[in-house]
């Protein structure tokens, strides 16, 4: 007898026939074991037990012992997960497009009581309410959708189908669509929608690229120009800086050489040589006459050059005598006369120059 029993626990319990109609596969009657007292359930598999045609309890994996001729086991529930192929079916989409769709459902009986007595074929059951799921949520969505939010897509038909089976006693896990069949005009139509999309993403590429190149090279154009003028403006700087700098150079230098030719011109014979520097000035600026212009302008007598180192050295003079207290005016006045006489002799001069 025991080994009977053993037999009959490892007996397949889910055997069915599948129908013309396309149902999944039901449960026989013939696959039930038999009640040999002493039983052995495996694990992960519930079987329910109905004493004179009510139901008893849920044997647990093990040994189990029961009464002969009144206990019967009546449904074998396997607790694994279940793996349904969800026949391919024809769907329309929101935009009018027909569709050829299936899918894989997966699926566990959570509650063997509510799976034996709520629903004759759950896995059938199950099946069928995953189709007409599919077909309602596909009702919702466009063709572009469909493929984009295909994660979106199975979540919802995991959902509507668990409200419908909780009292069932079973939970679907997922559900994942396999594959998705487009009619040939539809296909055709898409890919030139992606070729075309494609050109378009093209075309605003080469056109951004080019955007970006002008971007840069006005960019570059506009530091170059402002590093230009900043290098200007230091140039400028610069030179103004090194300009006052010659100019103060200058300056003390031509003061330096006015003091040391004043504390020459104090000590002995320094009228002497100050009439030789005047008379080498004359000479030299004499030999560069008539160099740079046709019209000059030349003394009366240009050959008389002690007269004019007498002229220069008593303009000296006259500089560097103090002024005496009542002879300001007879200065003025001789000084008035004499810049008129030269004034008149210059006229004279530059009259006969230019009738010569």
């Amino acid at each position: 007898m025991l080994a009977r029993a053993a037999r009959g626990t490892g007996a397949l319990l889910l055997r069915g026939s599948v129908q013309a109609s396309g149902r999944a596969p039901r449960r026989a009657s013939s696959g039930l074991p038999r009640n040999t007292v002493v039983l052995f359930v495996p694990q992960q598999e519930a079987w329910v037990v109905e004493r004179m045609g009510r139901f008893h309890r849920i044997l647990e994996p093990g040994l189990n012992i029961l009464i002969p001729v009144l206990d019967r086991i009546r449904y074998v529930q396997s607790l694994k997960e279940i793996v349904i192929n969800v026949p391919e079916q024809s769907a329309v989409t929101l935009d009018n497009v027909t569709l050829q769709i299936d899918g894989v459902l997966y699926l566990r009986i959570m509650d063997p009581y509510k799976a034996s007595y709520g629903v004759e074929d759950p896995e059938y059951a199950v099946t069928q309410l995953a189709q007409t799921t599919m077909r309602s949520e596909l009702g919702k969505l466009s063709l572009d959708k469909v493929f984009r939010e295909r994660e979106s897509l199975n979540a919802s038909i995991v959902d509507a189908i668990n409200q419908a089976a909780d009292c069932w006693g079973i939970r679907c896990l997922r559900y994942e669509i396999k594959d998705i069949h487009v009619p040939p005009r539809v296909k055709e139509s898409m890919q030139m929608q992606v070729e075309a999309e494609r050109r378009k993403r093209a075309t605003v590429l080469e056109s951004e690229g080019t955007r970006e190149s002008a971007i840069n090279v006005a960019e570059g154009k506009k530091q170059a120009q402002i590093l230009a003028s900043e290098a200007e403006k230091a140039e400028q700087i610069n030179q103004a800086a090194g300009e006052a700098s010659a100019v103060l150079a200058k300056a003390k230098a031509k003061a330096e050489a006015i003091r040391i030719l004043a504390a020459a011109l104090t000590q002995h014979n320094g009228d002497a040589a100050a009439s030789l520097t005047v008379a080498e000035q004359y000479v030299s600026a004499f030999s560069k006459l008539a160099k740079d212009s046709n019209t000059i302008l030349l003394p009366s007598n240009p050959g008389d050059v002690s007269s004019m180192v007498a002229q220069a050295m008593g303009v000296y003079g006259a500089l560097t005598k103090a002024p005496v207290p009542g002879a300001q005016d007879s200065v003025s006045s001789g000084s008035s006369r004499d810049v008129q006489g030269t004034d008149a002799s210059l006229d004279e001069e530059f009259d006969r120059v230019k009738l010569s």
